[in-house]
């Protein structure tokens, strides 16, 4: 289990999109808006920006299906596993509904590395 507060942020984000790449689920223990944690085992689609400017995670939630976003910001630990995914993807033709998101689009080489592809990342939402 990794710790947030013991690392910065970009190292945390690195770690997730390697998880987002290699399909592996992670476990994440959550502040919620009133405070209170939660952990929920979570399989990451995407990474959105909100109005607000905070990093967002978009993944499935194992115990609902539901897709659901986490701020990266209110992580207190996660783990990611070795195994696969295991929820159905939604189909790619389904709306994808981002209430009050704006989305940061970054196009890169499939083959550039996870670092390169964080400080790309970096440099969008900076723009």
């Amino acid at each position: 289990m990794r710790h947030t507060k013991n690392e910065t942020s970009t190292t945390t984000l690195t770690r997730l999109i390697k998880a987002l790449d290699a399909k592996h689920p992670v476990t994440i223990t959550y502040t919620k808006a009133d405070g209170t944690e939660t952990i929920r085992t979570i399989e990451i689609q995407d990474f959105v920006i909100s109005q607000a400017g905070d990093i967002l995670i978009k993944a499935l939630d194992r115990e609902t299906g539901e897709m659901r976003t986490w701020r990266l910001d209110r992580l207190v630990s996660y783990t990611i596993h070795r195994t696969a995914y295991v929820i159905d993807q939604p189909a790619a033709d389904e709306p994808r509904t981002g209430h009050g998101l704006a989305t940061v689009t970054v196009l890169y080489p499939v083959d550039l590395p996870v670092l390169a592809r964080v400080e790309l990342l970096a440099d969008a939402l900076a723009a």
